[in-house]
């Protein structure tokens, strides 16, 4: 079945009406045929709330399709939580102590991306319900057949209808910007050596395109499996690729093509194959890879080559040896993008890669998710505290509605879960319109089960419009209509269960306000401000950790010495983690109105999480070779010069983090910034100085436009195509892609 609802109807109300009419139609089959066709009112309940607590008070993303294939998966787990629920009702205190650990559980699921975090409420909601008396172990099976079969519905209404068009896959939108990179790598091959301004507007359409925000839900690579983290690393690859060539320098006048071009090579330049043509080359194979073509990877090869002759080259004038640096930069992000997409779609079968950045490509899947939850298991991660906040308070709803025996004391957990936020401002903004709403509601539902009485005819027919209607207006209207018309389709589903007078209308008018109370109190004590103080806390600890690790490689740089493969350099997993929590306290913090009040400053936090890859991956590339080598200290002039520029870059990190940390008492007014020294400017390169320096002072550089971009009084989202994220290979997401919540989960050290 499929149609479409007339175009003048605005698209948030035809995105719910779809939904409505699966929800209406699924929960309705299930209730009316099971309680009027079968006599089963236990099966015919679970029926109906189990449709609308999986598709109209959760949000599962995707299409149609892709929601049923996740409801298929989300069925045995609901068998397993009205089980859960049917025994350990049997005592109060049972029922409290499983809604404790079941509701932190399934919240805690949301660091497994959307899917997850999108069918937690009804998970929680399969398991509150028969967690109530009676306690009635001989009805487990028809709860559990009433259940299934509202599920099945739903399934089938899903699939067929009014079906959504399928969104663009993730693959094919890192396809079409690594075919973006091989366009803009063939254009910098031949003078005048840049790209025009319709190239860097495609490149930076795609390059956003690939932000977690601009990605449908269902489409984001957010799991903890190889392949899914690979993705996730090739749109940050390609992403970087995209940054690189923007700003790639033209080559210097009188510089010579490389071997492989038109000419002979020239003192100084790259002997070998052309870079910019194996770059070319890679982009390509990447592209016809990620759409299922299986090239043969000698493009991968020969881009290898190429970088091995631009790091060999070591003669040259200042400006040439510059080039060569960012030109080292771009092959680095061209390989980092191919390996990481034969990882996307050939998993732990494909070539295995370098240590380093690919860690996880030989792990298998419960290391890996365990490595993902062992990393937000604390207090400094908002998916834990969410946990936390939203378990207690289902624990307290659970014991006093036990203790008290409140008539349908589902309803209070119900709230109490439905109406809980991340901040306490935003609680009591929901509750006020809910209890509003509740209220008119209830006077509603009063007025219809006094004047129609036991007629249940009535209220049989009069449910399933209502239902459409409320599950229509109420995402788009807000919390407060759907307050009041989901009011009235509860009392008319019990009116049908059981003779009921208006005194059922102040049952659920007493229940919400309780179960509002109980989110309010919870929403006060455990961490009232959500991710606002969160954010700023661990960003601070961010940047301290960074400026850490920009002191340490500069001195390593200037020192030389041996280096070895290894993981990641020491120390970085602690950066790793510290980036872990700061996107997901990121994420959060863009879901969360600000509130009346005095507008705080506003910073560009996705340049601090940027700064952050920036050093992570630089250092990373600096530090770690491909193979054991010894490295020649830098000279006594350039290691003064580098070692004063990253003593300045950390510098400024540390005054950054104190503005930023909330514990502190640093004027959060950013200083003004003060014109470059001659020393910290490139006009004054020490004579001599070798591939390594340029490679260490661009690094620095791209850092301090970080923090130029953080201290500067900007509204946050502003990015370019040249600041799009790294391919630090921390697994992490962008900088700019935390909206989605985070994707990288390194434990700390």
């Amino acid at each position: 079945m499929g149609g479409r609802f007339p175009p003048r109807l605005p698209p948030a109300y035809r995105a719910a009406a779809r939904r409505a009419l699966r929800v209406t139609i699924a929960a309705g089959a299930g209730f009316y045929v099971l309680l009027y066709g079968f006599g089963l009112a236990v099966g015919a309940t679970y029926a109906l709330f189990g449709a609308i607590a999986m598709a109209g008070l959760s949000h599962l993303p995707g299409s149609g399709r892709q929601r049923a294939a996740l409801l298929v998966c989300v069925v045995p787990v609901c068998w397993v939580l009205i089980t859960l629920g049917t025994y350990l009702s049997v005592r109060t205190w049972s029922a409290v102590l499983g809604m404790l650990v079941v509701g932190f559980a399934l919240a805690f699921m949301a660091v497994g991306g959307p899917r997850f975090a999108g069918a937690a409420t009804g998970l929680q909601l399969m398991y509150i319900l028969p967690s109530f008396p009676p306690y009635d172990p001989g009805s487990l099976g028809e709860r559990l057949a009433g259940a299934t079969f509202g599920l099945a519905v739903l399934i089938v209404a899903e699939i067929t209808l009014l079906p959504e068009p399928a969104a663009l896959p993730y693959r094919e939108r890192a396809a079409r910007a690594a075919d973006c990179a091989a366009s803009c790598a063939q254009r910098l091959r031949t003078a005048p050596y840049t790209l025009p301004e319709d190239a860097l507007r495609s490149a930076r359409a795609l390059s956003t395109g690939l932000r977690s925000s601009q990605v449908p839900e269902a489409e984001r690579p957010a799991g903890a499996g190889v392949r899914q983290r690979a993705l996730a690393h090739t749109g940050l690859a390609t992403r970087t690729l995209l940054g690189r060539l923007a700003v790639l320098p033209p080559p210097p006048p009188g510089a010579a093509a490389p071997a492989d071009a038109d000419g002979p090579a020239g003192a100084g330049e790259a002997r070998g194959p052309d870079p910019l043509r194996a770059v070319t080359e890679a982009a390509r194979e990447t592209a016809a890879r990620l759409r299922g073509r299986g090239p043969d990877g000698r493009a991968h090869t020969v881009l290898q080559e190429a970088r091995e002759a631009l790091a060999a080259a070591e003669d040259g004038s200042p400006a040439v040896l510059r080039r060569n640096a960012a030109l080292l930069e771009v092959a680095d992000a061209a390989l980092a993008m191919s390996t990481a997409a034969d990882l996307a779609v050939r998993g732990r079968a494909a070539d295995p890669p370098a240590p380093g950045r690919f860690w996880y490509a030989r792990q298998r899947a419960p290391r890996l998710w365990w490595r993902r939850l062992s990393g937000h298991a604390g207090g400094r991660s908002v998916f834990f505290q969410n946990a936390v906040r939203i378990s207690l308070a289902l624990a307290a709803a659970r014991l006093i509605a036990g203790v008290d025996t409140l008539p349908h004391g589902f309803w209070v957990l119900l709230a109490t879960l439905t109406l809980t936020r991340t901040t306490v401002r935003e609680t009591r903004t929901t509750e006020r319109r809910a209890l509003t709403g509740t209220l008119v509601g209830a006077l509603v539902a009063a007025t219809l089960l006094a004047f129609v009485g036991t007629d249940i005819e009535v209220y049989a027919v009069a449910l399933p419009p209502l239902m459409l209607v409320t599950f229509t207006l109420g995402p788009v209207k807000g919390v407060g209509w759907a307050q009041a018309l989901f009011t009235v389709v509860v009392a008319l589903v019990f009116a049908q269960l059981a003779p009921a007078t208006w005194q059922l209308a102040e049952f659920r008018l007493l229940d919400v306000l309780a179960g509002s109370a109980i989110g309010a109190v919870f929403g006060l004590l455990a961490w009232p401000r959500g991710a606002h103080d969160e954010l700023r806390r661990s960003v601070a600890t961010l940047l301290r950790i960074a400026a850490e690790i920009v002191v340490a490689t500069t001195a390593q740089m200037a020192a030389g010495g041996r280096r070895v493969p290894v993981v990641t350099a020491p120390g970085h997993r602690s950066l790793q983690h510290a980036l872990v929590m700061a996107e997901s306290a990121y994420a959060q913090y863009q879901s969360e109105p600000q509130g009346p009040g005095p507008p705080p400053v506003r910073r560009d936090w996705q340049a601090a999480l940027i700064a952050g890859h920036h050093t992570l991956w630089g250092a990373d590339r600096l530090l770690v070779p491909a193979e054991p080598v010894v490295v020649p200290p830098l000279g006594r002039e350039a290691s003064e010069s580098v070692v004063r520029t990253g003593d300045r870059v950390a510098a400024a990190m540390l005054l950054t983090s104190a503005r930023m940390d909330p514990t502190g008492d640093t004027p959060e007014t950013p200083a003004p910034p003060h014109a470059p020294t001659a020393s910290a400017t490139l006009s004054a390169d020490p004579p001599g100085a070798p591939r390594a320096y340029y490679a260490t002072v661009a690094w620095l550089g791209s850092l301090t436009r970080d923090l130029d971009r953080l201290a500067a009084d900007t509204a946050p989202g502003a990015e370019t195509v040249t600041e799009a994220g790294t391919e630090a290979g921390t697994d992490a997401g962008t900088a700019t892609e935390a909206e989605a919540g985070t994707e990288a989960d390194a434990a700390p050290h």
